[in-house]
C-alpha cells in the first residue's frame, strides 16, 4: 500500500469525478486511476463503482475511508515533525532524576540552552538510580542526574558535578529545632520521614546505620507531602540542602556527611571530564555545569 494511492482514493472520495481528481492530484487521469486498482487488488475488494458518469463509494470503499483518511493524516504529521526535527524546530531533551534531586537544579542551564535552540522541548523523569541507567542505556533519557552511583556501566560517561551537605528539615516546635547541628546520636533518637525511592536513606544506612537500623516513621513518594507532615511534627526529613522546602520548616545543617552529584549519559567508552563552564549544554552532548562551592 502506497500513501500516493491512498492520497488519489481520498481525492476520488471528495470529488466523485476522477478527471477533478486527477487534476487535484496534479496527476494524469489515467495514472490516478491504475493507482486505486492498485490499491483495491491489494485490499482484496472493489473501492469506487464507476459507472458513465455515476461515481461512488462502494460499501468496502466506505468502509475503509475513515482508516484510509488517518493514515494520511498521520504519515504527513510524521513527515512534518522529521523536516522540524532536522531544522531543530524541535529539539526533545528528556533528563532523569534521582528523587533527593530537585528539579531547580537544572533549570538555569535548561534556560541557557532555550536562548540558543528555540524549540527545545524538556521532559523531566524520575527514577531510581538503577531505573535511570537502564533508560540511558535504552535510550529514552539523553542524561540524568543521581545522587549515588554505584557499578556504572562502561557505556555510560559520568561526571561529579558538585557536593553539599545533608540538612535536617523539621518544625520550629521540635526537640532538635534549636540545635545548631545534627549529629548521628541525634537521629538515632529520632523519627525520620521516608521519601519513597529515595537514594539517601539506603546510602545512610551503609555509612553509618549499619548495625543499628534507622528509626523511620512516615513515607510518601511526594516531597511536598513530606515537608507538610514534617511540618505538623511527625518527624524529620534529611534531603539535600539544595532541596527547595516549605517557610514553615527549620532548615539545621548536619555535622557529618556530604552527598554529591554525577551527571550520566549514554555513550560509547567511558571518560573522565572536568566540569567548569557556568552552562550545561545536554542538547549538543558536550556538558558542563556551575561547580557549587563546598560548604
Amino acid at each position: 500500500m502506497e500513501l500516493h494511492q491512498i492520497r488519489y482514493l481520498l481525492a476520488v472520495a471528495s470529488t466523485l469525478n476522477f478527471t477533478r481528481a486527477a487534476e487535484q492530484c496534479n496527476v494524469t487521469q489515467p495514472a490516478l486511476t491504475k493507482g486505486v486498482q492498485k490499491l483495491e487488488q491489494e485490499l482484496g475488494g472493489q473501492l469506487i463503482y464507476r459507472e458513465r458518469r455515476l461515481t461512488q463509494l462502494t460499501d468496502l470503499g466506505k468502509e475503509v475511508l475513515p482508516m484510509l483518511e488517518r493514515t494520511l493524516v498521520s504519515a504527513e504529521a510524521v513527515r512534518r515533525r522529521a523536516q522540524e526535527f532536522q531544522r531543530k524546530e524541535v529539539a526533545p531533551l528528556k533528563i532523569g532524576l534521582a528523587p533527593s534531586i530537585s528539579a531547580s537544579l537544572v533549570l538555569d542551564p535548561i534556560a541557557e540552552i532555550a536562548k540558543f535552540v528555540p524549540g527545545l522541548h524538556v521532559e523531566l523523569r524520575e527514577g531510581a538510580a538503577k531505573k535511570l541507567v537502564d533508560l540511558l542505556l535504552e535510550g529514552e533519557i539523553n542524561a540524568a542526574m543521581v545522587g549515588d552511583v554505584q557499578d556504572v556501566p562502561a557505556r555510560i560517561d559520568d561526571w561529579l558535578l558538585f557536593e553539599e551537605r545533608y540538612v535536617a528539615l523539621l518544625a520550629p516546635t521540635h526537640k532538635l529545632a534549636n540545635r545548631p547541628s545534627i549529629g548521628i546520636d541525634d537521629l538515632r533518637e529520632t523519627v525520620l520521614l521516608e521519601r519513597a525511592g529515595c537514594d539517601i536513606t539506603p546510602k545512610l544506612q551503609r555509612s553509618y546505620f549499619s548495625e543499628d537500623p534507622l528509626h523511620l516513621g512516615h513515607c510518601s513518594g511526594h516531597d511536598l507531602h513530606l515537608q507538610h507532615m514534617a511540618a505538623a511534627g511527625f518527624g524529620v526529613i534529611l534531603a539535600p540542602e539544595h532541596m527547595p522546602h516549605l517557610p514553615t520548616l527549620k532548615t539545621i545543617p548536619r555535622f557529618r556527611g556530604r552527598c554529591g552529584y554525577w551527571l550520566s549519559r549514554g555513550a560509547g567508552t567511558r571518560r573522565r571530564w572536568t566540569l567548569s563552564s557556568s552552562s550545561f549544554a545536554f542538547a549538543t552532548g558536550r556538558s558542563s555545569f556551575a561547580r557549587r562551592e563546598n560548604r
